[in-house]
């Protein structure tokens, strides 16, 4: 089966800005993405609970799949809202099936 070329965009971010970070990436085009909640985690400051460190309204992780010329667009959106806030983004290759849909 062939495959096409993407990336993969993680961005785990304070719950209380999901609305704004999924607007953002709307205003930038990109309509397609994950919402996951985030239970827990150990980073810089040590480890942490959704009911510790950051509240009782916890993370939430953004899961995105975009063709590679899209990227910069996402990040300059995303940015928008995680520069002053607390939040990490990564970037992967990845491999996607159906590539019309991306």
């Amino acid at each position: 089966m062939e495959t096409h070329i993407a990336k993969r965009v993680e961005i785990v971010i304070e719950a209380p800005l999901e609305r704004r970070l999924a607007e953002a990436l709307n205003t930038a085009g990109v309509t397609g993405y994950t919402i996951l909640p985030v239970l827990g985690g150990s980073g810089r400051s040590g480890k942490w609970s959704r009911e510790g460190q950051v509240g009782r309204a916890g993370m939430v992780a953004f899961v995105c799949l975009i063709r590679p010329d899209r990227l910069d667009g996402l990040l300059d959106a995303a940015f928008t809202v995680v520069d002053k806030h607390i939040g990490v983004v990564s970037i992967t290759d990845a491999q996607v099936l159906r590539a019309e849909r991306f």
